[in-house]
């Protein structure tokens, strides 16, 4: 069965094109109709719906590449959170990727496959208990990201707060502040920004066993295969 608020999360997290942006008002409805969300987050989360699904497309893409594409604290790759740049993050990449291929999916982006909007596309067609424990084991992750939207007052800020809901756990606040410790990127220093990405290479290693416990706990659970998945505009390829 899908689990359509996770289609529907995937979807608000992506890069805003035209041609999903009609589809805001349906989206909206389904996240207005999950019980597992409260009603102060479903509240919450109007004004982000109200400005992708009537608000001007370029101002709500330049929001969100200053946002996620200029921060690599805000980073929606998970993995960047759990160990940067190092040859760990290649190896646990390309773990995940042979889980999605195993579950018979097959992500129909150029974005890498610990991006936040691809892994809840994933876990929308899977079962609820495995779908729970992942997001338990990305929820200090989750949680960090929209402590720091909601720094900044940021409309994405519930979305985080809905994914953290959805885990139904108590977030390990001390891994959360550690995360929260290190300092926010500047968006607007491009050049800064341009020596930190310069820097960062993604080394894809060989073993895919290799990497942290946190991420080999993050895809625990997602082994079981599935029949069919039909691509959702959330994976779509990112045009401007």
């Amino acid at each position: 069965m899908m689990d359509r608020t996770l289609k529907a999360l995937s979807l608000l997290l992506s890069y805003p094109t035209a041609e999903w942006q009609a589809a805001v008002p349906e989206v909206g409805a389904v996240i207005r109709a999950d019980p597992r969300l409260s009603t102060d987050l479903r509240d919450a989360l109007c004004p982000l719906l109200a400005r992708l699904g009537q608000g001007d497309i370029y101002d709500a893409q330049e929001d969100y590449v200053m946002l996620f594409d200029r921060s690599r604290t805000l980073s929606l790759n998970l993995f960047e959170h759990v160990h940067g740049e190092s040859r760990d993050r290649g190896s646990a990449m390309v773990s995940l990727m042979e889980t999605y291929r195993a579950a018979g999916f097959e992500p129909a982006t150029t974005e890498l496959p610990d991006h936040l909007p691809v892994l809840l596309e994933y876990l929308a067609t899977r079962p609820e208990a495995e779908v729970t424990e992942t997001l338990r084991d990305a929820a200090h992750i989750l949680a960090a990201i929209g402590a720091r939207l909601a720094r900044r007052e940021s409309a994405y800020a519930p979305l985080f707060d809905g994914l953290v809901q959805l885990a139904d756990v108590q977030v390990d606040s001390a891994a959360v502040a550690e995360l929260l410790d290190q300092p926010d990127d500047d968006p607007t220093d491009l050049e800064a920004l341009d020596a930190v990405w310069e820097e960062a290479e993604v080394t894809f290693g060989p073993d895919p066993n290799a990497g942290c416990p946190q991420v080999r706990d993050m895809l625990a659970g997602m082994d079981k295969p599935i029949r069919e998945f039909e691509p959702s505009p959330a994976t779509l390829n990112r045009s401007a």
